[in-house]
């Protein structure tokens, strides 16, 4: 995780975020030293034999010695190639004008470096140092082979350097792949600090099976990695590659429309949970990529009871200022039968009008351009708006968001909402009209 003026950015949802729900900003007081805790000759060993291909990497103001970010990255070839996370990074690539990285090697050795490629779908960079020639006294670190299979408890210890306080090794255990991500995660039952993001996750054999990345904020030992095979992947396409020299996003552009292609093809084959209601067919998607919660507020004082359903996604895809690349879908439900007709329309209403979207900064996005109708489907009346918004700095990519309510009861009905972020226009019409066919009577028996 990367600290920008004593902020630590936990990546990882939100129920994160890239920590999202997994991973969300937090802000966080000046940190206490580490407490002291036992370190196994295990952990010991693997930290002694890696410290040396251990960096951290710092983003500086052009011109100046001043950071405005740190987090950890290491060498995997002889030729000064290195792994970090694209959230380290970020700054570098998004405005190289303005940022420069630099390396710092556990025994204090300083030297300029270079993005090569990034990955911003699993948060990876890969880096090389800028002088060949120094960067050629350095060892690397190997990668684990793929054939050789995580075991569930299996012993892991992560380094990096938490909080800018000095590199460290955490110990911890591989708990399998993280249940409802959309790109494989590793769970590791460990502490991951601010500052460790890009950092790698070792077998006790001293190879790579994964790299830092996020930790949840709401729970203890809950943490996340990389799988190293998409760092190997990474250093195997961009080993030979150029230093990036402008902004990279046109390479963020490229990557989120191969990821919106596959979440809306996802999404849609997927389709939709039966039994949702009793009165219609109301969309809510299965949980195999999303989380669903649901919740209930029966009136205390004899008027609207209400119930309401969200489903939302863990993985977001970091893009620097703001995330993008996710779907959610929510629907409330509301009985105001104890009301009467005239009051439950009044609140049935203004619940419409209270929802709102999300309100981006206007230098990254347009102003929402909506269409509201009226529809019927098999004789269930609905209101039905559709907003767009476009991204300013990823063209072709846009927001879109769906409100719906059933017309046909005077003291009942659903309210519903999908949201997809960072999809083509093409793909935004194409789930805007899955959701509003989703919507239907319940079949009489």
């Amino acid at each position: 995780m990367r600290l920008i003026h004593a902020l630590a950015f936990v990546l990882c949802g939100a129920i994160t975020a890239p920590v999202m729900a997994q991973t969300a900003p937090a802000k966080a007081a000046p940190p206490d030293p580490p407490a002291s805790a036992p370190v196994s000759l295990s952990a010991r060993k693997v930290y002694e034999q890696a410290r040396s291909q251990l960096v951290q990497i710092r983003t500086v103001l052009k011109g100046q010695a001043s950071q405005t970010s740190v987090g950890s990255g290491f060498l995997v070839s002889a030729q000064g190639h290195m792994i970090t996370n694209f959230h380290v990074v970020a700054e570098a690539a998004l405005q190289p004008e303005r940022h420069d990285l630099v390396s710092v090697t556990a025994d204090g050795r300083e030297a300029p470096v270079k993005i090569l490629m990034l990955d911003v779908l699993h948060d990876l960079a890969l880096l090389k140092m800028a002088d060949a020639k120094a960067a050629a006294t350095f060892d690397a670190l190997p990668f684990r082979p793929e054939g050789q299979k995580l075991a569930q408890g299996e012993r892991m210890y992560s380094l990096g350097n938490p909080l800018d306080v000095g590199f460290a090794v955490i110990e911890g255990n591989y708990n399998g792949l993280v249940e409802r991500s959309f790109y494989p995660q590793i769970f590791f039952a460990g502490s991951l600090s601010g500052g460790m993001s890009g950092g790698p996750a070792l077998d006790q054999e001293g190879r790579v099976i994964g790299v830092n990345v996020a930790r949840r904020v709401d729970g203890e030992q809950v943490s996340f990695l990389v799988p190293a095979t998409f760092a190997s992947a990474l250093l195997a396409r961009g080993r030979d590659a150029a230093p990036l020299a402008l902004p990279a996003w046109p390479v963020l552009t490229e990557q989120m429309m191969a990821h919106q292609q596959l979440l809306t093809d996802r999404f849609i084959a997927q389709g939709w949970k039966l039994a949702t209601h009793p009165r219609y067919q109301v969309p809510v998607p299965p949980d195999r990529f999303m989380r669903c919660w649901g919740s209930s507020e029966p009136s205390r004082t004899g008027g609207l009871d209400f119930e309401r359903s969200d489903c939302v996604m863990d993985t977001r895809i970091f893009m620097g200022e703001f995330t993008t690349g996710a779907v959610s879908v929510r629907h409330e439900s509301y009985d105001g039968r104890k009301l009467g007709t005239l009051r439950f329309s009044a609140r049935y209403a203004q619940s419409f009008r209270n929802e709102h979207f999300d309100r981006r900064r206007p230098d990254q996005q347009t102003r929402p351009q909506c269409h509201e109708d009226f529809i019927d489907r098999g004789g269930l009346p609905l209101r039905a708006v559709v907003c767009v918004r476009a991204y300013k700095k990823l063209p072709k990519l846009y927001d879109v968001s769906v409100l719906v309510a059933t017309l046909d009861e005077p003291k009942t009905g659903v309210q519903g909402r999908f949201d997809a972020q960072g999809v083509s226009y093409p793909n935004a019409m194409k789930l805007a009209q899955h959701y509003l066919e989703a919507y239907a009577w319940v079949p009489s028996r």
